[in-house]
């Protein structure tokens, strides 16, 4: 058995067998994984903030339906604000093309322009959402894969202390410590896992509610009632 100056985590990973190493692998691509959520996500967040100002000031302060449609034609749907007013404008421009009778289909015109956008923005908090399930899941599962790792490390070096016959707290220390390693990687992995979480799911709260009072701004512009069939396409402020 080697003595005590001889073990430590290169010992583990050259001794160690499939089990051993299978919580450290499973640990590191969950971290791989993680951080490329994190980063990713990170970044989309930036972008989707610095879209949605642009968009919503070309739309202004003037709560003018002709203005949001200048500033969406220029803007294009590049972020969850300008989907939204693409959905939106998109339906008004449906209802506005409707006789009476296809417009009785659909519901009420206000009814119909509340689903519109709910769908839009249930679209959207999915989109925003993705990506977190993974964050969540390896902040929940990281530290018991490492707990199983230090068990199952921590019962090999026990019987492996057993078959050799020498118990002394230099013999125990080291291939304890050896497993202890694993406890350690599964809160490395989790604890970013967990505060990226939180912090997205933070940042996620925000935009929709930005989000959520830019759609009741919408559905009032729109006015929930479309322009007569028989008259042309034009949307008063």
């Amino acid at each position: 058995m080697p003595t005590q100056e001889h073990f430590g985590l290169g010992h583990f990973l050259a001794a160690g067998d499939l089990a051993d190493l299978m919580p450290l692998m499973v640990l590191a691509l969950l971290s791989i994984a993680c951080w490329s959520v994190i980063v990713v996500k990170a970044i989309q967040a930036m972008l989707l903030r610095r879209s949605g100002r642009r968009f919503l000031n070309n739309c202004g302060e003037a709560g003018c339906l002709s203005v949001v449609e200048r500033a969406f034609s220029a803007h294009g749907p590049r972020d969850p604000w300008s989907r939204l007013a693409e959905k939106g404008l998109a339906a008004h421009l449906r209802l506005s093309r409707l006789s009476q009778v296809e417009a009785a289909g659909l519901g009420a015109p206000d009814q119909f322009l509340a689903r519109v956008l709910r769908r839009a923005i249930t679209c959207e908090t999915l989109e925003l959402e993705s990506g977190l399930t993974l964050l969540a899941i390896t902040a929940s599962a990281a530290p018991f894969v490492g707990l199983f790792g230090t068990v199952w490390g921590i019962y090999h070096a026990l019987v492996a202390i057993g078959d050799s016959g020498q118990s002394s707290l230099s013999q125990v220390a080291g291939p304890v410590g050896e497993a202890l390693v694993m406890t350690a990687f599964g809160l490395a992995t989790a604890l970013p896992a967990t505060l990226a979480y939180n912090i997205f799911i933070r940042a996620n709260r925000r935009l929709l509610s930005d989000l959520d009072g830019f759609a009741h701004d919408l559905f009032t512009l729109l006015g929930g009632t479309p322009a007569p069939a028989a008259l042309p396409t034009k949307r008063s402020a």
